[in-house]
């Protein structure tokens, strides 16, 4: 049997959380600041009832994009809804303002972030859980040049300086704005609601991914789960299209240029059979991902702001310069959002705003070849994602049936021509709500997380973006020296949710190792910078001497470390365990068995002897066995880990074998059974009895032993010529008829 014991370990994440003391900054600020206070309201309720929530009757989900925020509704009565804003949009700007004693949301933050700029915070999905030093947040820097950003000393991330006395950290802003989608959601459902799933990038790793779930849970919600948008963009655009599926796959291309990103994604419908069941239900996969970060919507209206501020310093018409007022700036931003979705439409627009800078009036023409001209290197680089996402799929283009295009960015008529030149043939599908998809597939697959709502069942199987691997040292016997081994434990596209085991051997005292993102070739320097360090954690075990000690007589099998990638794609250690492996423990014998044993002693010991020995040598085959498997298992976890085998084994054959026959004659002595024959190792020896009658009957016995000499006989004469076979088997079949009625008679008296 085997014993598993629980040893103690430390997950030290590279992402450090944000500690409740740090909200003590919501005290700072004036009383009459009663947005901020009920923000304070709903973090003292997340930190004493977190965790033990039931699930609520009304379930959201909200699209956290860079620009925009979208949220849906589900609950009884209004199925997948979009929510509606206080001014009755279905989409909000990712925009807290705070000015004074007031805090704003949506387009009355736009408006205080034209004025004050550096009181109104926006495009926090680039900087949520990134490091200070991380080269996206000098670019955030080098585009919003009048935010104070200085460095969080706790936990190396920003920190956003808003006054002499006020900080704010990224999760507590991007919280904010979680917080105010919730009202919404509550006022259009006339219910409190809890349960959220929220829609992240997929190229966002474990740092980022568990920042977001913070700012979540930092306001109260219950997060059920973080969902790449583009699997739920396929999630929503594969439900209304479950009839053209069957077993065979269908690969369909989502091209997302949004305003912060550009992601790709290779998506495969089928469909499966449950396991255990006959049920069939669709089921997307997500085959491969390429991605760039900074290619999107705010890349072309920086390029255009810029060009807008070049034309108005060269009028030169004021004593200060544009670029050194940040409220001009901002003017300049919003006019370059809105011609560039004018001159989607439009081959040419004139950008005019009044009072840019010491109330000098600005106007200017632009073309949409101008505009062109300004994105053309940031055009050349659509291409690059395309073929990361084939790469990573190891597809073709001819394998990929249809293409959807989706994202604000793929409505600039530029875009599409390029795309459609990279995708040859294949029709480029805008049969897509672009706004709403990914609000919709989310809300879906929350209310497939509650047993309150009844829905179609529709499988999703995300991917691993990055590979993620583990490194431990390991020492080479008979000297000192260390060597270090590196493991996969999840590949490229591994689909999750998914569990799995690392096995260490050959350890004896407490250890460490190291989990993180190895094998990044496919991703560029640049790239890598921008993913951060490497590092996902160190993991410290603890105990591993004293257990060696405390199960001495045990055999070790190993340390086993439970990993688990959940649904939102957040790795966890679950558990580690030291496993030993001990024999069955004997049965002590009983003053019957004792007796009973002497007695049969006097019968039949040269059978029970040979009963053991043959019992003995079927344990210690089995034993060798599952050793040599459970090598292997371990030789296929470290490299040049032993093969165990179990040295008590051949002392666990015998008591078995014992046992049986204790039991057995235990049953001869009560006289439950009249006869038994018991034949381990034929042929018998000459003169050997087969069969005994309880009564003592000796000429029958001896007409058994009679029976059995001729039956010895007749193989010998088998082995002796070939030409008597025939007569043997013969006389065989007339003994064995004559050993039968013997037996009859037996019975009958």
């Amino acid at each position: 049997y085997k014993v598993t014991v629980k040893l103690k370990f430390a997950w030290c994440s590279e992402f450090l959380v944000l500690t409740h003391n740090r909200h003590v900054v919501f005290h700072e600020m004036s009383a009459a600041r009663s947005g901020l206070l009920l923000a304070l309201a709903a973090i003292t309720l997340c930190s004493s009832l977190r965790g033990s929530w039931r699930v609520s009757a009304a379930v959201m989900s909200i699209d956290f994009g860079s620009e925009w925020l979208k949220v849906a509704l589900v609950k009884p009565g209004i199925p997948m809804e979009i929510v509606l804003n206080k001014e009755s949009q279905r989409k909000t700007a990712a925009v807290v303002a705070m000015r004074r004693d007031e805090r704003t949301f949506g387009a009355a933050a736009l408006s205080t972030g034209v004025k004050y700029p550096k009181s109104a915070y926006w495009y926090l999905q680039y900087i949520i859980g990134q490091r200070y030093d991380s080269p996206i947040v000098q670019l955030y820097r080098g585009w919003f040049p009048y935010y104070d950003i200085v460095k969080d000393e706790d936990r190396g991330t920003v920190l956003f300086q808003h006054d002499s006395e006020t900080v704010f950290s990224p999760e507590e802003l991007v919280g904010m704005l979680f917080n105010d989608s919730r009202q919404a959601a509550e006022d259009y459902a006339g219910q409190s609601i809890r349960d959220v799933v929220i829609t992240v990038p997929a190229f966002f790793g474990q740092a980022q991914r568990r920042a977001v779930k913070q700012a979540a849970g930092l306001v109260g919600l219950n997060v059920l789960q973080l969902m790449s948008d583009n699997a739920a963009v396929a999630l929503n655009y594969g439900l209304f299209r479950q009839k053209s599926f069957n077993s065979t796959p269908q690969y369909v291309l989502f091209y997302d240029m949004g305003s912060g990103s550009t992601v790709v994604t290779i998506v495969e419908y089928k469909l499966v059979q449950e396991k255990n069941s006959t049920l069939v239900v669709p089921q997307l996969t997500v085959k491969g991902t390429g991605f760039d970060r900074t290619l999107g919507g705010l890349a072309m209206d920086l390029r255009l702001r810029d060009h807008l501020a070049k034309a108005f310093a060269s009028q030169r018409k004021t004593q200060g310069s544009v670029y050194d007022s940040p409220r001009a700036m901002a003017k300049l931003l919003k006019e370059a959002k809105r011609v560039k979705q004018v001159l989607s439409a439009n081959t040419e627009h004139h950008a005019q705003i009044e009072g840019l800078l010491e109330d000098v009036d600005f106007s200017l023409k632009v073309t949409r070849l101008e505009f062109e001209e300004l994105c053309s290197d940031l055009l050349e680089r659509l291409a690059a994602p395309f073929h990361k996402a084939l790469k990573a799929a190891d597809m073709t283009i001819d394998e990929i049936d249809s293409v959807i295009l989706f994202g604000a960015g793929t409505r600039v008529p530029s875009a599409q021509g390029r795309l459609q030149k990279l995708l040859k043939n294949i029709e480029l599908g805008k049969n897509i709500n672009t706004d709403e998809s990914a609000a919709l597939g989310a809300v879906y697959q929350g209310a497939g997380h509650t047993k309150l709502f009844k829905v179609k069942k529709f499988n999703v199987k995300e991917g691993t973006v990055y590979p993620v691997h583990v490194s431990f040292d390991k020492e080479s016997d008979g000297n000192s020296t260390k060597k270090t081994i590196r493991r996969t434990l999840f590949q490229r596209s591994n689909p999750y949710p998914s569990k799995k085991v690392l096995t260490f051997n050959r350890y004896a005292n407490d250890f460490s190792f190291s989990v993180f993102y190895g094998g990044l070739d496919f991703l560029s320097d640049e790239e890598k910078k921008m993913l951060g360090r490497p590092n996902i954690s160190e993991v410290y075990l603890a105990g591993v001497g004293e257990v060696l000690r405390e199960h001495s007589e045990g055999e070790p099998r190993g340390i086993k470390a439970h990993f688990q990638m959940d649904e939102s794609g957040i790795l966890s250690l679950d558990s580690v365990e030291s496993i030993f492996e001990y024999p069955p423990e004997a049965e002590e014998e009983s003053t019957l068995s004792k007796i009973s044993s002497t007695i049969s002693s006097f019968f039949g010991s040269s059978k029970t002897e040979e009963g053991a020995e043959s019992k003995e040598d079927v344990g210690v085959a089995k034993s060798t066995k599952d050793d040599v498997m459970d090598s292997d298992n371990a030789t296929a976890n470290e490299e040049e880990a032993p093969s165990h085998h179990g040295g008590g084994d051949d002392e666990n054959a015998r008591d078995s074998g014992a046992s049986e026959q204790q039991e057995q004659e235990a049953k001869d002595e009560k006289g439950k059974e009249e006869e038994e024959t018991i034949a381990l190792k034929p042929p018998m020896a000459e003169g050997e009895t087969a069969r005994k009658d309880e009564e003592g009957g000796e000429r029958e016995s001896e007409r058994v032993g009679d029976s059995q000499s001729k039956m010895d006989d007749g193989m010998k004469k088998d082995d002796s010529s070939s030409s008597s076979q025939q007569a043997s088997e013969k006389d065989g079949e007339e003994e064995g008829t004559e050993e039968e009625r013997t037996a009859e008679s037996g019975r009958g008296k």
